[in-house]
C-alpha cells in the first residue's frame, strides 16, 4: 500500500494527507484506556509497532510521558517497558537523546543448560552415570588461569560418563575450586553426577559457555567408543557464585550430537 500512496502524493497531495493521517491512527492502534496496564503490554504494543515498520529503524519513538498518556499507565511502567526491549535489542536509549528503534534489531538466544539425566530421558533414552576418576590436585597454570585463583589453590577433578542406553553420550571432566565450595571434597559423587550436585548444593550465578568443534583424540575415541579424528562438539563451562569462580568443565558429546536454542 505504501508504493501506492506514493504515486499518489505526486498528483493527489491532499488526498494523501488525510490518507497518511487515517492510516497512522489504525495501524498505531492507541490501548484503550483500562485500569492498572501492565508493562508487557505496553512492551509487546512497542514491538509490534516495531516489527511492522510502524516505527521504523532509526526512527525516535515519543517520550516516555507521551507513552504514558496513550496507554493510561504510570511513566514507570513504559520505562520497564522500554528497558526490556533495550535489554532484547529491539531499541537503544540514551540519556538527554531518548529512546530510538536500533537500525538492526537483534534478539538475545536463550540457551537451555538442562542436566545431562533430562537431556537422555527427553530422548526416551535410559540414563546411565558413571564415575571414573575424582582426584584432590593443586590448580594447573592454565586452569589458574581460567579461573583467576591462585596456582597453588586446591580443586577437585573430576573424570564422569553419561551413557544413553549404555552407548556413551558425554565425557565430562570438570575442575572445581573448593575454596569457593568447601563441601564439594568430601561428596558423594558416586550415584550423582558433579553437576547434579553442584545444581542441587551451589547452584551458580553467571556462567560463560563456549562452543568448539574438536577432532577426537586416541583418550577420547576411547571413552567415547569412536576412531581417533572423529568430529565432535565440546562444549566448555566456566561458573561463578556471586563474583566468585567455581568450576570449569568440559564436556565432549559423542558424533552427531546437534545443539538448539530459541530467541
Amino acid at each position: 500500500m505504501t508504493p501506492i500512496s506514493v504515486t499518489l502524493s505526486l498528483h493527489h497531495g491532499a488526498i494523501l494527507n488525510r490518507y497518511a493521517h487515517f492510516e497512522q491512527e489504525r495501524t498505531c492502534s492507541p490501548v484503550p484506556a483500562q485500569k492498572r496496564i501492565s508493562f508487557q503490554v505496553v512492551r509487546d504494543e512497542v514491538k509490534r509497532r516495531i516489527e511492522t515498520r510502524i516505527w521504523p529503524q532509526g526512527s525516535l519513538l515519543p517520550t516516555e510521558t507521551q507513552l504514558a498518556e496513550e496507554f493510561n499507565c504510570a511513566r514507570a511502567t513504559v520505562n520497564r517497558a522500554l528497558r526490556e526491549l533495550a535489554e532484547q535489542g529491539f531499541v537503544e536509549r540514551k540519556r538527554k537523546s531518548g529512546t530510538r528503534v536500533k537500525k538492526a534489531p537483534s534478539k538475545q538466544a536463550k540457551l537451555e543448560i538442562s542436566l545431562t539425566r533430562q537431556t537422555v530421558e527427553n530422548q526416551n533414552a535410559t540414563y546411565r552415570y558413571s564415575l571414573v576418576e575424582r582426584n584432590v590436585v593443586a590448580s594447573p597454570g592454565w586452569l589458574s588461569s581460567q579461573l583467576s585463583v591462585s596456582p597453588d589453590s586446591r580443586v577437585l577433578h573430576v573424570i564422569c560418563m553419561h551413557y544413553a542406553d549404555n552407548r556413551p553420550f558425554q565425557l565430562e571432566e570438570r575442575w572445581i575450586n573448593i575454596d569457593a565450595v568447601p563441601d564439594v571434597e568430601h561428596a558423594d559423587l558416586q550415584e550423582t553426577g558433579p553437576h547434579e550436585w553442584l545444581l542441587d548444593a551451589a547452584p551458580f550465578t553467571e556462567a560463560e559457555i563456549a562452543f568448539c568443534a574438536i577432532s577426537a583424540d586416541s583418550r577420547l575415541a576411547e571413552y567415547m567408543g569412536t576412531t581417533a579424528g572423529t568430529s565432535m562438539i565440546q562444549l566448555e563451562r566456566t561458573t561463578w557464585k556471586d563474583g566468585q569462580p567455581m568450576t570449569f568443565a568440559r564436556m565432549t558429546h559423542h558424533p552427531g550430537f546437534c545443539i538448539r536454542t530459541k530467541y
